[in-house]
């Protein structure tokens, strides 16, 4: 069960120029992943953010889709939306973890993600986590791609550039041949 302690969250920033978000969504499980997009919706309004929406197959492929819109640079932030709940085998570990790490990859490049992919034992505790009224979890991660948006302006209104190129994926090594192996 999840606990009832109190939690802080951050108010939501406030933009001089428009912000346009993407969430991406895999629907596999339908009523989850419309409740998360609800609460998505309240968030980006309520900041006054533009938000686009595409469905992907499954958590998977969430990762792939975000990197392919953020090469495309129509939007500021992105809203990783889906449900995995446990089952009998280890595919589970394998679509949380490869889906989680997928998303953390891209947001060490410089883009600005929410993750609101629930990783969840019974329905039940997706039903709760997915509510708009009950934990939330789709607006927290559309609050937290737009932290990391006003993050990510506020840098760049310094004239920093980013470390890493968006479209550069670099797991070990250095890139484009700066060095030799």
């Amino acid at each position: 069960m999840a606990s009832q302690t109190d939690h802080q969250e951050l108010p939501l920033p406030r933009f001089d120029a428009p912000v346009r978000l993407l969430a991406v969504v895999a629907p596999y499980y339908r009523s989850i992943a419309d409740a998360l997009l609800t609460g998505v919706r309240r968030k980006a309004e309520a900041a006054g953010a533009q938000l686009d929406i595409v469905e992907v197959p499954g958590a998977l492929e969430i990762p792939t889709a975000i990197a392919l819109a953020a090469r495309a640079g129509r939007h500021d932030g992105f809203v990783a939306l889906g449900c995995v709940v446990r089952g009998e085998t280890t595919h589970y570990e394998t679509v949380c973890n490869d889906s989680s790490r997928g998303l953390t990859l891209l947001g060490l490049q410089g883009i600005c993600i929410g993750n609101g992919i629930l990783t969840v034992e019974t329905m039940a505790q997706a039903e709760v986590r997915a509510a708009p009224e009950g934990q939330d979890k789709g607006g927290g991660a559309a609050a937290a791609a737009l932290h990391l948006v006003a993050l990510a302006h506020g840098i760049g209104a310094r004239g920093q550039a980013p470390l890493v190129p968006h479209d550069v994926i670099r797991l070990a090594g250095e890139i484009e041949g700066q060095g030799r192996a």
